[in-house]
């Protein structure tokens, strides 16, 4: 009996079929990851104020984005204003 050399042989369709798959969960989960990283915390959760506390405020903060944004923080703040997030700007 001799095989058929132009038929793919079935192991090597499932293998790509798998690979497939295995790519697209990859994608799905950085993408979750991703969308992930973008939500900011509530105003709330991190205890903000819009007065400044011990000489901190966002203004001074590493994580501020003038005019009144924040990189971790839902947005509006105040540059006076202060949460527990506060990091100093190097510098």
């Amino acid at each position: 009996m001799t095989e058929d050399t132009s038929k793919t042989p079935r192991r090597a369709v499932l293998a790509s079929g798998l690979g497939l798959v295995a790519a697209g969960c990859a994608l799905t989960a950085t993408a979750h990851a991703q969308n992930l990283a973008q939500e900011k915390l509530a105003q709330d959760l991190v205890q903000y104020q819009a007065s400044p506390k011990d000489g901190n405020q966002c203004g001074k903060c590493a994580q501020f984005q003038p005019p009144n944004g924040c990189a971790i923080v839902t947005s509006p703040v105040a540059p006076a204003g202060w949460c527990v997030a506060f990091t100093p700007k190097e510098g």
